[in-house]
């Protein structure tokens, strides 16, 4: 794997010294010359070495990006990377793809380990912040005049600060949001609009879905594998991860059990909604999404960052719903946050900022947005003359805006992830083993109290 260049930007930093030491030895001699009246052609080059001018153009600083993009949104990041590296002539970031955000970490783990690590990663982690595996950027951002503080979403910018200071830059807002078969909804005489309950929604499902000889050959929805959409579902019923004290944990609560189990039911009783899983990095949730592409289901839940790969004369989307007699929904609004390592190198890491306030700049995350659904970092992006042009032709665009206006804010980990690990395992027993949600929630309570506990210590 190539590299960071820095050890040869040293040597032209050797050169350049060297240059300016012979320099003033060649100019003391030709002194004499100039003083007896004389003159040469390499007079004004001598000249311009005494004054430290160094004819020599400066290698650009090489750096790596990290990121766990594919489709779509792989494409349109390689397509930013190239247009930042022919903006300028002072850094040339190297793209290297990951499978995953999970794969992403992993790897950053290991390159931490062997101090050889990327200079940017599309990758956050609060633990490791603490631990000084990340480069804080404040002083960065308080020399960058052009940064405007104020004109990012700030409870994206918000996500990625640690104790005070602020260690990941947002690179775009994701929330998930539901996406349907318009055709489907208007043969079986649903009017997406009257899908404001969950409730609602499963009648709809069960209404949709078709099954020959007790298997089900079209589900009426597919929500997303993993605990993030049935984590929406609860924030929506009003229940919390932690208790306000932030002691106690909270997920074997009743609007956890009953939540969690509907969705069990809806999959492995009721067979009116689908789960796909398992496979190499976004696998499963490409197959979610071929399954409604293909006509083998009438919607999903899935990413905002998911519409670059939707056909929209196909489908189109709406906010999750809520519960009946709670109100409208609250799923969580997420920034996807990228860091720099502290191990990079101080001419690595100025680097790395350039790239990452590259990205975010209003023009490009406002481009961003409306080429893959994910929501823009700057409120300044949705003035942008493109993207309000954009939005007009294509609604689908706001309704991530719109859901993030009521959204819950992320959960973050006091335990470095156990907490996290332990909701993964139970959605995993809910949503494949058929565990009712009762016995796989309170093992989950009980591994997390345990990890909560710990750190309490």
């Amino acid at each position: 794997m190539k590299w960071s260049q820095a050890n040869m930007t040293w040597k032209n930093r050797l050169r350049s010294n060297w240059k300016g030491g012979m320099s003033l030895v060649l100019a003391a001699s030709f002194a004499l010359l100039t003083a007896c009246g004389s003159s040469t052609p390499a007079e004004s080059d001598t000249t311009a070495a005494a004054s430290g001018t160094d004819t020599q153009a400066k290698a650009p600083v090489e750096i790596e990006f990290w990121y766990g993009l594919g489709g779509n949104l792989g494409d349109n990041m390689k397509k930013t990377i190239d247009a930042f590296n022919a903006s300028q002539d002072e850094v040339v970031v190297k793209g290297i793809v990951q499978a995953d955000y999970t794969e992403t970490e992993q790897k950053l783990q290991a390159a931490i380990a062997s101090k050889k690590v990327p200079a940017a990663v599309l990758s956050a982690n609060i633990d490791w912040a603490r631990k000084g595996y990340y480069a804080p950027m404040d002083e960065m951002i308080a020399a960058d005049s052009n940064f405007q503080k104020d004109d990012f979403i700030q409870t994206f910018l918000n996500q990625g600060e640690v104790d005070g200071k602020q260690y990941f830059l947002p690179m775009y807002g994701t929330t998930q949001i539901m996406y349907y078969r318009m055709d489907t909804l208007k043969e079986n005489g649903i009017d997406p609009s009257s899908l404001t309950s969950w409730e609602k929604l499963a009648e709809a499902a069960a209404k949709m879905s078709k099954q020959e000889n007790g298997k089900t050959t079209f589900y009426g929805w597919q929500p997303m594998w993993g605990r993030d959409n049935m984590i929406d579902a609860v924030m929506g019923k009003g229940g919390q991860i932690l208790s306000e004290d932030g002691k106690t944990v909270m997920i074997d609560s009743p609007e956890w059990i009953e939540t969690w189990d509907l969705f069990r039911k809806w999959i492995h009783e009721d067979k009116i909604m689908g789960i796909e899983y398992g496979g190499q990095g976004w696998e499963y949730w490409y197959k979610t999404i071929d399954n409604v592409m293909k006509n083998k289901a009438a919607g999903y839940t899935g990413s905002s960052g998911d519409q670059g790969d939707l056909d929209f004369s196909i489908v189109a989307a709406m906010q999750q719903p809520g519960w009946e007699g709670i109100g409208e929904g609250k799923p969580v609004a997420n920034a996807i946050l990228a860091g720099i390592p502290a191990a990079a190198s101080p001419e690595q890491q100025q680097a790395a900022y350039k790239w990452l306030t590259y990205f975010s700049k209003t023009e490009n995350t406002a481009a961003w947005s409306m080429n893959t659904g994910y929501i823009a970092v700057r409120q300044s992006a949705q003035e942008d003359p493109e993207f309000k042009k954009f939005s007009e032709e294509n609604p689908q665009i706001t309704v991530p805006l719109q859901q993030a206006a009521h959204a819950s804010a992320p959960f973050r980990d006091p335990t470095g992830g156990k907490i996290n690990d332990a909701l993964k395992d139970a959605a995993d027993k809910v949503q494949i083993n058929n565990v009712p949600a009762a016995e796989a929630l309170k093992e989950a309570k009980e591994k997390a109290q345990k990890e909560l506990d710990r750190i309490a210590k």
